[in-house]
């Protein structure tokens, strides 16, 4: 006999913890239901200054346990795939549970086998990176001694797209610490054609990347990984009046060949993963053409199906997937689904993308990049009240918001369904 709730909840990350917690708030008697497998809920933001050596990684944990809501039923388990014309999905250990309405939130998967040899690379220890083992980053960065220091990033949407250019940033920080900068070049690879795409932030940036001499390099987008003899391979994707001109003999020892390809060899490399929907997502009739949850992008709720929802890192909006968007998703979703438990209909279309980037520039430094569909930069009023006028320049008292305050509010505020 299958399971039944009102609501299920696909995911206990930021999206499914913060939706069933603000739920209860509304009303405590729903019949809630959180489906993850997992022991642990991780505060994946810190990361980033985790790799650098600045945060603890032991104090991203907490157990699933204390973050779900009590009044929520867990279901411990792996989601395999959707009935959603029969209100029902399956588990690998639970069977069949059937819902009156469904949020999506299982966040995304790392897949490194879309880039040729990275799996391997990684398995070695050749490759690093914050998205899966940002201790091992740090391991890296504090051991370089000297040379190709390259990081890069996919082709592929990825969770915090600001992350893999900040370690970029914290570690030539750290090489000029250290005394190995003038023994290194300090790369920054980018399928993008910007660093970044609201321009107020863009210039602050290109700044930073002038300060610490970093080999800016866009349309670079990986392919391969030669872990053995440390050479990484890009399609140079620009066109026409961008097409650029590799010299053989330059000072990192890049080499064009074939059609557009180009070799980087590298001394240490950080790379963020492929990343994509998880598979019971990808292979269901619930995505878009991209492969993510198909939604609409103001609501929040799914093109097709009137009682399914999908909001963060899995959802198919055309904005950042950040920690600080979810923030902004989930009172609409709820909203939206006290409007359908009352028998109304789901009018709450007010998500604009907005998203937000904490851009670590350094130790001690932070730009703070918050912006909507449009990437219109929107600053949050209250900034001021920490005597921040311009949060699209450096200062340090955004990297104390960074490394104090937002893991603090995090756990405290918006685990607990409270709006900040």
């Amino acid at each position: 006999m299958k399971k039944q709730h009102q609501i299920v909840i696909i995911g206990g990350g930021t999206a499914g913890i913060m939706t069933a917690t603000q739920l209860l708030k509304k009303n405590s008697n729903l019949d809630i239901a959180i489906i993850d497998p997992a022991d642990t809920h991780y505060y994946q933001p810190a990361w980033t200054l985790v790799g650098a050596g600045a945060y603890d990684y032991d104090n991203t944990a907490r157990s699933m346990e204390s973050l779900i809501p009590k009044k929520a039923s867990w279901v411990k388990d792996f989601v395999t795939s959707f009935n959603a014309d029969e209100n029902t999905l399956e588990t690998k250990n639970s069977g069949e549970i059937g819902y009156e309405f469904l949020v999506v939130a299982p966040g995304l998967v790392m897949d490194p086998s879309l880039i040729e040899g990275l799996p391997e690379a990684m398995e070695k220890g050749i490759v690093c990176s914050n998205y899966t083992d940002p201790k091992h980053t740090w391991e890296t960065i504090k051991n370089f001694k000297g040379g190709n220091a390259l990081f890069t990033q996919p082709t592929t949407p990825i969770k915090c797209g600001g992350a893999p250019q900040k370690i970029a940033y914290l570690a030539a920080d750290y090489f000029r610490k250290s005394g190995v900068a003038k023994e290194t070049n300090v790369i920054f690879a980018t399928p993008g054609s910007v660093i970044f795409g609201v321009p107020v932030i863009k210039n602050t940036l290109m700044k930073v990347i002038e300060r610490y001499g970093i080999h800016f390099k866009p349309f670079y987008a990986p392919f391969k990984i030669d872990a053995d003899n440390k050479i990484a391979y890009f399609k140079y994707t620009a066109e026409g009046e961008n097409q650029c001109v590799i010299y053989e003999n330059n000072a990192l020892g890049e080499k064009m060949s074939g059609d557009a390809i180009i070799e980087i060899p590298f001394d240490m490399l950080h790379l963020a993963p492929p990343q994509t929907a998880p598979k019971f997502v990808k292979e269901s009739n619930l995505v878009n053409d991209a492969g993510w949850l198909s939604v609409d992008h103001g609501s929040m709720q799914h093109t097709e199906y009137e009682n399914i929802f999908g909001l963060g890192d899995v959802a198919g909006l055309p904005t950042a997937k950040t920690g600080a968007a979810i923030r902004k998703q989930v009172p609409i979703v709820v909203d939206n689904l006290m409007l359908l438990l009352a028998h109304k209909e789901a009018t709450n279309k007010s998500y604009n993308g907005y998203s937000s980037c904490p851009l670590v520039t350094g130790y001690g430094k932070m730009v703070l990049a918050e912006f909507d569909y449009k990437n219109n930069f929107i600053p949050d009023p209250k900034l001021k009240q920490l005597l921040i006028r311009d949060s699209s320049k450096e200062h340090w008292r955004l990297w104390m918001l960074k490394k104090y305050m937002l893991p603090y509010l995090y756990w405290n505020k918006m685990m607990k369904g409270e709006n900040v």
